[in-house]
């Protein structure tokens, strides 16, 4: 009893102790994360703090917050190009998904997540379709937990593999936005990568992002829903952050300021992130729906970085 208390105490102190400690300077992405990973899988379970809603309001806040930092220049063109792309590769990946769901024998509305998260953004995408698709507790707690995992897989990966195969920040960055599933750990990989990788990147995968309309727009007309549309607010706001930088340049002191707290905000986001992840939930994704998710996100992830080469 004792020491069931003394874990939940110690655990309790941890989730309080360790978002400050994600300040400084020598905290990456991957290391955020992992300390999420390790403390929601070694502490104790009733000491987790109810953090959802907060979470992603801090992961979007901090989107626009970088954006004081970008080059508009470099954004609009790996904008225009970033479309061109992600056109062909949302509505691909979308088909080939519900293929496998065919053959792995996941259930439609499952499998119709799960691709939907795999090819625009991740939870993000999950969360404004599930509503249209009528999806049910149990097939949403499915995609997400199985889109998830393979999320924070990527995040570890992608930034060795590149430096593996030599691919320039540019590159890179195009690669991460199209095979990585959430914009955190796009933005999480980009920034490990590089500041131009980070750039291409982070663009790259907002202007994926705004395939959510349509396509939910689409899901609601199909199974012939009167649910409310989200649509990312923080999209946007992006836009309008970089365009203030670009045209009032005598602040750059202090947009370079917005910039390293919307960095650090990612950070503390993707540490929450981590932390939600627990092995329930993992073993309650099943092996279809991952091994469903595996394939597709493998698929994706080669034939992307076979076109961008």
């Amino acid at each position: 009893m004792k020491k069931a208390l003394s874990l939940k105490s110690t655990s309790a102190f941890l989730y309080r102790a360790v978002p400050a400690l994600i300040l400084f300077p020598f905290v990456s992405a991957p290391i955020a994360l992992a300390a999420g990973l390790m403390l929601s899988f070694f502490g104790h379970e009733d000491a987790k703090p109810e953090t959802g809603r907060t979470i992603s309001f801090l992961l979007q806040a901090s989107i626009v917050l970088m954006g004081f930092g970008m080059n508009l220049g470099t954004v609009l063109t790996a904008g225009i190009s970033g479309f061109k792309i992600t056109l062909f590769s949302v509505v691909s990946t979308i088909l080939v998904g519900l293929f496998l769901g065919w053959i792995f024998r996941v259930d439609k509305k499952t499998s119709y997540l799960i691709s939907v998260g795999t090819a625009i953004c991740g939870g993000s995408a999950i969360a404004a379709t599930a509503p249209v698709l009528k999806a049910e507790n149990r097939q949403i707690s499915f995609a997400l937990a199985t889109v998830f995992i393979l999320n924070s897989v990527a995040l570890f990966l992608f930034p060795v593999l590149g430096h593996i195969m030599h691919l320039s920040q540019e590159t890179f960055g195009y690669w991460a936005a199209i095979a990585i599933h959430d914009t955190s750990s796009v933005v999480g990989a980009g920034s490990v990568y590089g500041p131009h990788a980070l750039e291409i990147a982070t663009t790259v995968k907002l202007t994926r992002a705004l395939w959510i309309i349509p396509v939910t727009i689409i899901t609601a007309l199909i199974n012939k829903s009167d649910n409310r549309i989200n649509i990312p607010w923080f999209i946007p706001l992006f836009v309008v952050a970089m365009i203030i930088a670009h045209y009032i340049p005598h602040w750059s002191h202090t947009f370079a300021h917005l910039s390293w707290l919307g960095e650090k905000g990612l950070l503390v986001a993707l540490f929450f992130i981590g932390a939600g992840i627990s092995k329930k939930d993992i073993k309650s994704a099943g092996w279809r729906p991952v091994l469903m998710g595996l394939v597709l996100w493998t698929l994706v992830s080669v034939s992307s970085i076979l076109i961008l080469n």
